[in-house]
């Protein structure tokens, strides 16, 4: 593992079985910004990612590797480098897919959303932002489930399901990011959940989503299946909470206008 850089983002790229993707991507994300470092945390891909992710460790100081024993969700993938990266005392910290479907040209444009926010989700679903290289049924897809969480959950944003985001330290605290307990990218949605009801800073900067560079979709039905169970139980177990804020004072607890209103009250730094 190379020691850390003196930079204050860690980009955080999960893998398994991306040895085709991974140095492509690397390259790109440490030419998008001098200010970023890398973690590969790799559950052990028997295609090699691991060893060429040690290999471009060993090349320069900005890239470490962490190793899993297996695979075991993208869930706790990322739960495992945030806590390295908050070890290490990184202020911000960003998830990135490791396939090239987040483009690390535009990770300037969601650190720049940071200065002013806890949260920032790189949207799809909002005026700028795209999936142009997916088909009609897959957008269709994408934005009924964001539809279907947004309305159970009482989510005032327009991609809640999407895996391109910034975090600072201090909000990952605040959410208590390690007993997340979703896998799959049911991830994404349980950690934006807590995020909201946390009372934290969010926001939405357009993204154009990429198809992947090579290699296989790990998207399967099991991922969605967990995703659909848990946002409806979650939605139904938030429902009496939710129905005494309307009752008390005549609006959804997570309403856009009341989730700005709390999330300018409770920014988890003080800013205004």
């Amino acid at each position: 593992m190379s020691s850390v850089s003196n930079n204050s983002v860690l980009v955080v790229i999960p893998t398994y079985n991306e040895i085709d993707n991974l140095a492509v991507i690397a390259g790109r994300v440490l030419a998008a910004s001098d200010d970023v470092d890398i973690l590969v945390v790799d559950d052990n891909s028997p295609d090699g990612t691991g060893l060429l992710a040690d290999e471009l460790a060993a090349a320069s100081d900005r890239i470490s590797v962490l190793h899993r024993p297996g695979k075991s969700g993208l869930g706790n993938a990322y739960r495992a480098g945030f806590g390295w990266g908050l070890r290490q005392g990184y202020e911000i910290l960003v998830e990135m897919d490791g396939d090239g479907s987040h483009r690390p040209e535009q990770l300037p444009a969601l650190l720049e959303g940071i200065v002013a926010a806890d949260v920032v989700l790189g949207s799809r679903w909002v005026d700028g932002g795209g999936a142009p290289v997916w088909a009609f049924r897959r957008r269709l897809l994408s934005r009924a489930g964001s539809l279907y969480a947004r309305v159970a959950l009482g989510l005032p944003f327009a991609d809640i399901t999407g895996g391109y985001r910034v975090f600072r330290s201090s909000a990952l605290t605040a959410i208590d990011y390690d007993t997340v307990v979703a896998q799959g990218y049911c991830f994404q949605i349980e950690m934006l959940w807590r995020a909201s009801r946390a009372g934290l800073v969010i926001r939405e900067v357009p993204i154009n989503f990429a198809e992947r560079l090579a290699g296989e979709s790990k998207m399967d039905l099991s991922i969605v299946v967990e995703a659909m169970a848990r946002v409806t139980l979650w939605g139904v177990l938030d429902l009496p909470r939710r129905a005494v804020s309307i009752l008390s004072d005549g609006t959804a607890p997570d309403s856009p206008q009341v989730h700005r209103g709390l999330a300018h009250a409770h920014s988890v730094d003080g800013r205004d």
